[in-house]
Parts: structure tokens; sequence; C-alpha cells
């Protein structure tokens, strides 16, 4: 999605803001355990205030970027904060107004954030959505990541290290995604996918 490959690093923290389903309070929750103050976060992240105030008080659907930026500046286990007690029953539904949903820097594809936050640090799930024309660009994730894509519908041409592979309604194309990779929707209609990420894959040589 354009991001540098140093923001990659705080990809755990920022789906695991995300997937709380809670981002405006989780944001507001870390701000004030820092005694950071709005302008404080905001010179700290290079997000800005009012668009900081928009997201804690939810009435804004943040890009990736944004959300990476504010996990940087905050730099702290969301995980660990939002656990749930152990002895608590496991019946976790988020509605569709409250699934997060990233937004590449073109604007033409959507990634909803449907996996769980326990095990964002090595399983990551989204259901992608394309324009025609589309394109998500992702740096390299850690060593021996390795990314699923199930196209639904439409046509998906996916790009790793120069080499490229079409991938249909009805099929499932994995890569590896240690290295710069886009995803570009090469058809003339909208096109659906789920895509699953491995971080901690075995590393392939």
């Amino acid at each position: 999605m354009g991001v540098e490959g140093r923001d990659k690093q705080k990809i755990l923290e920022a789906g695991a803001l995300a997937l709380s389903g809670q981002l405006g309070a989780t944001v507001q929750r870390l701000r004030k355990a820092y005694n950071l103050s709005l302008s404080e976060l905001s010179l700290q992240s290079g997000v800005a205030k009012s668009i900081i105030s928009q997201i804690e008080r939810n009435e804004t659907n943040p890009t990736l970027a944004t959300i990476w930026r504010l996990a940087q500046a905050l730099d702290v286990s969301i995980e660990r904060v939002l656990q749930t007690a152990e002895d608590e029953p496991f019946l976790e539904k988020t509605s569709k107004a409250d699934t997060p949903i990233l937004v590449s820097d073109d604007g033409k594809c959507r990634l909803a954030i449907i996996g769980w936050i326990k095990t964002v640090e090595w399983l990551q799930c989204y259901e992608l959505s394309a324009d025609p024309g589309g394109i998500l660009e992702s740096e390299a994730h850690q060593r021996g990541s390795v990314e699923c894509l199930s196209v639904r519908v439409g046509v998906l041409e996916v790009s790793v290290a120069g080499a490229k592979e079409i991938v249909r309604a009805g099929e499932t194309l994995r890569y590896r995604c240690d290295r710069p990779h886009i995803i570009h929707n090469a058809g003339s209609i909208d096109a659906q996918a789920t895509m699953i990420c491995i971080l901690k894959a075995a590393v392939m040589e």
C-alpha cells in the first residue's frame, strides 16, 4: 500500500488496533496511558490532531497508513492491553459496520480485517475488494512469510519480485510475501478475494 518498510514493523500493533473493533477507544486509552495530549500524539505520529480526534470519537475510517503511524507513535502491544480474562466464554462477533476497512493509496482497493486478534502475530485474514485497475502495493513482510490469495469474483494479477501470475475466480495463489509484492485488478469488473497472511511460515530458501 505504499507504506515504507520501516513501518511494517508496526503491522502487528496496527492489526490489533483495528481487529479490536474499538479503534477509537483503544487509541484514546493508550494516548492517556502515555499522558499524551492530542497535539503531542499528532506531533509524534504525523497524523493531524483533528483526524486523531475523529478516530477517538469513531467518526472516521482511517487508512492503513494512518493506523500504522499511530501504532508506531504509541509503541505498545495492543493485544496485551485488549485481552480478556481467560475464564470468560469465547463468543466474539464483529458487525459489518464495525469491521475495519483499510484503503489502498489509489483508493481502489479495500481490505476488511476479519482475522482474530489473538493470531495477529502469525496469522492475519482479510477480505479484499478491488475496483478495475486497482493496485494494492505492499512492502516485504518478515522473512519466511507466505500469503494465500483465493479469488471469488473477477481476475487479479499478483507480482512478486518481477514474477507475475494471473488468479481467476475459484483459484488460489500462494506466494512468498517477504519481498515487495503487488496485487492488481487486471479485469473489467470488481474483484473479490480472501487473503490470508502467514507471518511465521517456515523459512523459504
